[in-house]
Parts: C-alpha cells; sequence; structure tokens
C-alpha cells in the first residue's frame, strides 16, 4: 500500500526577504525543513535527508558563516534517523534516496544511507563535482561527497514504472533541482516541489527567492509546477511554507 508521510528534518530561521526580495521590510520567520517518507510495494522512498544531525547542537561547526545567515532551530529528534525510527525503519529499510538537491538542508543525512541508491540529477551531481560550479550554487561536500551510490537522472523517471512515484526536473534553484509528483490514485496527485517553490506565495506572484543558480530556468520551473497545480488539480506541498506545515499531518500519521 502506498503512503506517504511528512517529517520534519530541521528548522531554519533568517529574514524573509530571502524569500520574498520584492518586499521592502523582512521579518525573522521560522521554516519547516520536511523529508516525506513513501512506502510503496517495491521499496520504501526517502525524499530529502535535511539538515545534518550535528547542527542540532553545534550549527557553526557544521555550517560554518552560513549558519549565521540560516540559523538552524531543530530540536532533538528532528533529523532524518530519528524520524524514520517512529516507523521502526533505519537508514538500511530505505531502497531510494530522492535529493531534490545539494543544498546543506536536503542532502545533510545522505551520510546515514550507505545501503541505499540515490536519485540525483544528471546536471546535480556533475556540477558538484565542479569546483566552479559547486561554489555558483553553494554546494558543500560535507553533505554529499560520501561513499554513496549515486544514480543520475536524466530528466523524468518513473521510479517504479508504474505511474506512482515520477521525477520531474524542475531545475533553476540549483543546476539540476527536481521535484516528486505521487500518484495517490488515479486523478489524485501530489506534488512535493522543494526549492522549486519555496512557499505558496512565491508561486501565486511568480516570485523567485534571492537564492536561484538560473533564473530564467527557475522560472520556467516554477510555471510547471503551478499547471500542475491550476490545470491538472495537483496537490502541491511548497518546500518550506510555514503556513502549509502547519496545516498538513505529520508523521506518524500519514499525509495521504
Amino acid at each position: 500500500m502506498l503512503q506517504v508521510f511528512s517529517m520534519p528534518v530541521g528548522f531554519l530561521e533568517f529574514d524573509s526577504r530571502l524569500f520574498f526580495p520584492q518586499d521592502e521590510q523582512g521579518e525573522q520567520i521560522t521554516i519547516p525543513v520536511p523529508s516525506y517518507l513513501i512506502t510503496h510495494p517495491k521499496g520504501n522512498v526517502v525524499f530529502d535527508t535535511g539538515v545534518h544531525c550535528s547542527c542540532i547542537d553545534d550549527a557553526k561547526g557544521r555550517l560554518g558563516d552560513i549558519a549565521d545567515a540560516f540559523a538552524p532551530r531543530a530540536k532533538p529528534g528532528e533529523e532524518i534517523v530519528s524520524q524514520l525510527a517512529k516507523f521502526k525503519l533505519t537508514p538500511d529499510d530505505i531502497t531510494y534516496v530522492v535529493n531534490s538537491h545539494f543544498h546543506f538542508d536536503h542532502a545533510g543525512g545522505n551520510e546515514f544511507f550507505p545501503h541505499s541508491t540515490f536519485l540525483v540529477q544528471k546536471n546535480e551531481l556533475e556540477a558538484s563535482k565542479d569546483p566552479v560550479l559547486r561554489e555558483k550554487a553553494f554546494f558543500d561536500p560535507q553533505d554529499y561527497d560520501h561513499n554513496l551510490n549515486y544514480q543520475a537522472v536524466d530528466g523524468e523517471l518513473d521510479i517504479f514504472d508504474d505511474g506512482t512515484l515520477v521525477l520531474l526536473p524542475t531545475h533553476g534553484h540549483t543546476p539540476g533541482h527536481q521535484s516528486l509528483r505521487i500518484r495517490i490514485t488515479k486523478g489524485t496527485d501530489i506534488v512535493v516541489t522543494a526549492d522549486a517553490c519555496y512557499t505558496q506565495r512565491n508561486m501565486d506572484e511568480n516570485m523567485l527567492p534571492s537564492i536561484a543558480y538560473d533564473t530564467d530556468e527557475m522560472y520556467r520551473s516554477l510555471g510547471t509546477l503551478r499547471d500542475l497545480r491550476d490545470k491538472k488539480g495537483a496537490t502541491i506541498l511548497y518546500g518550506h511554507d510555514p503556513a502549509q506545515w502547519q496545516q498538513v499531518k505529520h508523521a506518524p500519521e500519514p499525509l495521504a
């Protein structure tokens, strides 16, 4: 039986203008860092691994100066291994890990999945190995540069070849950002955007955040996601929307 669970794997506090650069004045906001567990008859899938657990006690030691701009606010238990334990699962029980992209709040827990297959867009993997592109994209090798089984994905990928879990290329925020469409039943789709769209406001106002590797590409990706919502009727799970986070169900209760 396919089920979807929303798990907190970190919280970050920062100036809201990083999300909404058109605002004249910002405010300090705290945003969720979600991961998703999808149970499927052919295997368990984790979408994003969140902030590294060491940030709970020593964010500066893990992140360096970036911790000043994006201050981690997670509590013990709000990291990926503890969240999986709610289901009596360990990382060894996860068949596939999907990294939407390689930023610290989406790939920080990668190292804990040595026996899983990681599905990452080819553009993202290539950029992560190039020192110039890596710096431009704000990648930190300590998040992903481990002895892990990375499988390059080029465009869309139907993970289990049954239409239930389909990776969607939504490049722009980073060179190879990707989102995930989950088909619960025919005509009932959930789309996990990750950082291709931080919040509903970003989508409604067609507003890109401050961090964009390729703005033209990110606008195209945002438009694709908006069409899935407005024309196809998909339910959108925005990447870091505090208001939506308060409304959806969280593990161990299924989101769907």
